[in-house]
């Protein structure tokens, strides 16, 4: 019998924080004492730290095991606080360090959560900082484990792969919130703001079941700037961002936060951005990018008392695109045009215990109304989905805080309604669960945690997922991790193939569709130790996901695109193996490589088998990034170079068949490698940056197949697309900050 599960979900961590400690952290450069930014302050055993922004300061929540508080920085020696008093804000002087006689786990930029069973990557504010991060899609430039890329050569979607699999098998959630799924996978990543964002964490295998039952390759939770974000009751906080590049594409955002008393706090998000130039790099007539306007904003209110915290808002956004042929360009225009509108409420509440901290109970809801209509040449397509969401979770400890379990029921209701031409797509799904986890600690040497849930699915029945995480600390400086889970889906067809709606093909949609199940296990192992006498950390973890179900996309077919479950064998091995190495002061060097090895059978409807890898997916990616800033960052300095092997392709052939399809008849596209840049100036209160991406300048000639002739059988914007559309890009822009 197979044993699973995943570990503690950040959500409970709301239950049992009763107060917040700020504070600031510095330390002496050239005889003066300067803000440290990127410092990792974290409670001895709590799985999730947070760092200091550009001015050094820092919010942390407590936590019921320890007052115990960790600071440390790359160079400096890590210092321990014991906290008593939370309402008198805390000031850190770090002390540089002369010899480095032990490795000293610390984050600056990209870290390994090292306390999190599960093999976790945390991408500080520092980290998104050192790229333009315009949203979601564009904050992974710097990371090797998540690459993202366009969805087709017309619409402007981007998706993402991780461990060999597509952005739908990651459970992505916003504050433990699922968020980007359904109808949202398609253009989801566009729709949350880089400057929004003030952490990423990036799990890989199977999540906590505290979290839900979606989470097959990886699990990604951002987090958003709170209400009570570094402001007064005195002075409000303000966050303001400009930016603008040399495709014509500008943006605005603005992050505000103010305390109206002593337990109540407001905050908004705000975000305009537009494109209306058109561009043609290849002439090929059709626009490289599509034109836009996206609003987007959320409003929220926080309460914070001694037994109550609570959080609730509203979130709004509106987009508009128009793509496809130039302007112009004769009596019929192929055109693509999408409207999509998305309204979500959320409240978060918790109750707090004082005299027995460990103890909590809280409660998340969430209700998301999403329309999009769009237009393929003259191919509709219009979706509605509705969705309401709760989990309702109690922690508490088993004899003493070693031993912690969480327990708790959610219920998720989605409403699709979705019709492409003549097909329509309509479904209701009601699933709710009951889940249980027992996580235990022996401080400083092991974690384990296994949990188990079971959901009732109207349409499927009852799903079992069960989930387990290990982590050993070998010694000091060598970690351990091994995790095994069960994780299972319901597909959506076209929301997730999106970009090959831009084509000709005939679609035959599956109307018997069966729940995507898969078995994920990982491995990994994180090593601390002086290469040269530098502080150096290398990181090598491996994946294997076994699919019992799934639901197959073959474009293979010549002027068709099929979708049919699996028969026969799918699977996805990963291998990544990251060095990075702080070789000066103030510098930082990362080298790593990834491995793919995924493959599905092809070709059952049609009487055909054979197991081929999958397609748009690079076998190997190598990826080198540097870093350097002078003393108190006044001046940073980053570089990003990725080489991307080639992908398989899907074959055009009219005589083409599945079974007769060999190794040795494969398409593949060709290897590219490209460059991203930045520099960044900071000033006390403003920083200014000018950076590029692409900067190789390579790009596809032809991405789109039958360009000349849109109304042609042969006409297909997505199954050809494998690398850039477009070529080099320059941008610039500001973040100015008024704290109090």
């Amino acid at each position: 019998m197979r044993l699973l599960l995943s570990i503690s979900c950040l959500l409970v961590a709301i239950a049992t924080n009763a107060q917040t400690l700020s504070g600031r952290v510095q330390a002496l450069d050239k005889g003066r004492m300067a803000p440290l930014f990127g410092a990792n302050v974290y409670w001895l055993g709590l799985l999730k730290p947070t760092s200091t922004d550009i001015n050094g300061q820092f919010d942390i929540d407590s936590v019921a095991a320890t007052n115990r508080l960790i600071i440390s920085y790359v160079g400096y020696q890590t210092d321990t606080l014991t906290v008593t008093d939370f309402t008198t804000p805390v000031v850190v002087a770090l002390q540089a360090v002369q010899e480095l006689n032990a490795v000293v786990v610390t984050a600056g930029n990209t870290q390994i959560d090292r306390l999190n069973p599960i093999q976790t990557e945390v991408l500080t504010q520092r980290t998104l900082a050192k790229a333009a991060c315009c949203n979601l899609s564009e904050s992974f430039e710097t990371n090797a484990s998540v690459s993202v890329s366009y969805a087709d050569a017309v619409t402007g979607a981007k998706q993402i792969q991780f461990l060999g699999l597509g952005g739908q098998y990651v459970q992505t959630n916003v504050e433990n919130i699922p968020t980007i799924r359904g109808l949202a996978t398609t253009f989801g990543l566009n729709y949350l703001p880089g400057t929004w964002i003030t952490s990423i964490d990036i799990g890989k295998g199977a999540g906590s079941v505290v979290n839900g039952y979606e989470a097959m390759s990886g699990q990604i939770n951002v987090e958003l700037q709170k209400p009570d974000y570094k402001a007064s009751a005195e002075k409000p906080n303000f966050l303001f961002n400009g930016y603008a590049n040399s495709f014509g594409r500008l943006e605005g955002n603005v992050n505000y936060s103010q305390p109206l008393s002593g337990k109540w706090s407001i905050g908004a998000l705000g975000h305009i951005s537009t494109l209306q130039t058109e561009i043609d790099q290849n002439h090929d007539r059709f626009r490289d990018l599509p034109l836009y306007n996206q609003y987007n904003g959320v409003a929220r209110a926080k309460y914070s008392s001694d037994r109550w915290m609570a959080q609730f808002g509203i979130k709004a956004l509106s987009e508009n695109r128009d793509g496809g042929q130039l302007s112009g360009v004769g009596a019929y225009r192929y055109g693509f045009a999408n409207q999509t509108r998305r309204t979500e409420l959320f409240s978060k509440t918790a109750r707090l215990y004082p005299d027995k901290p460990y103890r909590g109970l809280g409660l998340i809801l969430n209700a998301t109304w999403f329309d999009q209509q769009s237009l393929f040449g003259v191919r509709t397509y219009s979706g509605n989905q509705q969705t309401v969401y709760g989990n309702l979770i109690y922690q508490t400890i088993i004899g003493n805080t070693n031993h912690t379990v969480k327990t708790g029921i959610s219920y998720l209701l989605d409403s699709y309604r979705e019709r492409y031409v003549a097909q329509v797509l309509n479904r209701d799904e009601s699933v709710p669960g009951a889940f249980f986890e027992y996580a235990y600690v022996y401080p400083e040497k092991l974690a384990l945690v296994i949990g188990n849930r079971l959901d009732a699915h109207n349409l499927y029945g009852l799903q079992w997922t069960p989930r387990l995480h290990v982590k050993y600390h070998i010694n000091s400086e060598l970690t351990a991790r091994l995790s095994a889970g069960r994780g299972w889906r319901t597909p959506n067809q076209l929301a997730e193939n999106y970009g090959y709606l831009v084509s000709s093909r005939q679609v035959f949609l599956n109307y018997n569709v069966r729940p995507e199940v898969a078995w994920t296990y990982t491995a990994g192992l994180t090593n601390e130790f002086l290469l040269f006498g530098k502080k150096a950390t290398l990181t090598l973890d491996a994946s294997r996901t076994d699919f019992q179900n799934q639901l197959i996309v073959d474009p293979d077919q010549p002027n068709q695109l099929l979708f049919y479950n699996l028969e026969g064998v799918s699977f996805a091995n990963s291998l990544q193996a990251e060095l990075t190495v702080a070789p000066i002061k103030r510098a930082e060097i990362k080298l790593a490589y990834r491995l793919f090895d995924a493959r599905q059978s092809m070709g059952a409807p049609l009487g055909e088998s054979v197991l081929m890898p999958r397609m748009m997916v690079s076998r190997d990616r190598v990826l080198l990034n540097a870093a350097y800033a002078l003393p108190y960052d006044k001046w940073k300095f980053d570089a990003t170079l990725q080489w991307n092997g080639p992908k398989r392709l899907p074959d055009q052939n009219e005589t083409h068949t599945h079974t007769t399809y060999s190794a040795m008849t494969w398409y593949y596209s060709p290897s590219f490698m490209n460059l991203n840049a930045q520099i960044t100036r900071s000033f006390r209160t403003f920083q200014v940056y000018l950076g590029g991406e692409n900067l190789t300048g390579f790009r596809q000639a032809n991405p789109i197949l039958g360009a000349a002739d849109p109304l042609g059988a042969n006409f297909d914007a997505a199954g050809q697309n494998w690398g850039p559309v477009t070529g080099a890009m320059v941008y610039a822009g500001f973040r100015y900050t008024l704290e109090p």
